[in-house]
């Protein structure tokens, strides 16, 4: 049994968990170009571990009913992150960095539906890769615009790589076929449901682990605002 409007069906039941997503005080500032380098350093550190978690549970399910249909290692992130943390860690980089309390627990969440329910592990899916696909290049471009690069750094893609999607030659061609994988899924409304209350809570642990990065976020707040004051100063100055 298909349940053929589920791509529908799940992007409206996560349309309000989208948009608290976005509106978390970090998101908020990232997406206005206020973001330093030690948040985002944070924000990849994390990420690493929830796509790492992500990518191995969904190998383990590549023979699975429904589930291996999502298998689909182009969307693969955990290879790039690891590019990244080398670039703001150094070649010693797993042994400097742990996953903050909110990510252990989003990890662990993850790693729960991968036991007990492994259908639930699309709303992870879903959650994750198309948000990715979807606002990735949007962040990708403030996120060069607004961090401390050099112009090697920007040229050669440094620290950003995580946005980069090398195996995917058109985006929008390719969400549209990831919803059509969704619509022909071996599973019926039931299993819709949980699927959607699923991603939803999937929208929550990332929203947990934005907060974690608010301390950050504040701090690059002031500091802009210190920049900005010191700059008219400094005009007054010499005028």
């Amino acid at each position: 049994m298909t349940v053929s409007d589920f791509s529908v069906q799940i992007k409206e039941g996560t349309k309000k968990s989208h948009s608290a997503a976005e509106n978390t005080s970090f998101v908020a500032s990232f997406l206005r170009g206020v973001v330093s380098k030690e948040s985002y350093k944070a924000l990849v550190k994390d990420l690493y571990y929830v796509y790492r978690t992500m990518e191995e549970e969904i190998e383990k399910h590549k023979d699975h009913p429904v589930v291996g249909h999502l298998y689909l290692p182009e969307l693969y992130r955990v290879n790039n992150l690891e590019r990244d943390l080398r670039f703001y860690y150094g070649p010693m980089w797993r042994s400097l960095i742990m996953p903050s309390e909110a990510c252990a627990n989003y990890v662990s969440r993850i790693k729960c539906c991968s036991i007990e329910d492994p259908t639930l592990l699309v709303g992870h899916h879903y959650t994750r890769y198309l948000g990715d696909l979807s606002g990735g290049q949007i962040l990708y471009n403030i996120a060069k615009r607004s961090l401390p690069f050099t112009k090697y750094e920007l040229d050669a893609g440094e620290g950003l790589h995580f946005y980069e999607f090398d195996k995917i030659e058109n985006a929008k061609e390719y969400k549209t076929m990831y919803r059509g994988i969704l619509n022909h899924l071996d599973i019926d409304q039931h299993q819709v449901d949980a699927i959607i209350v699923e991603a939803n809570y999937a929208f929550r642990l990332n929203m947990y682990m934005f907060d974690t990065l608010e301390g950050n976020w504040l701090q690059s707040l002031i500091q802009m605002i210190v920049s900005f004051i010191t700059s008219i100063l400094k005009k007054r100055k010499s005028e």
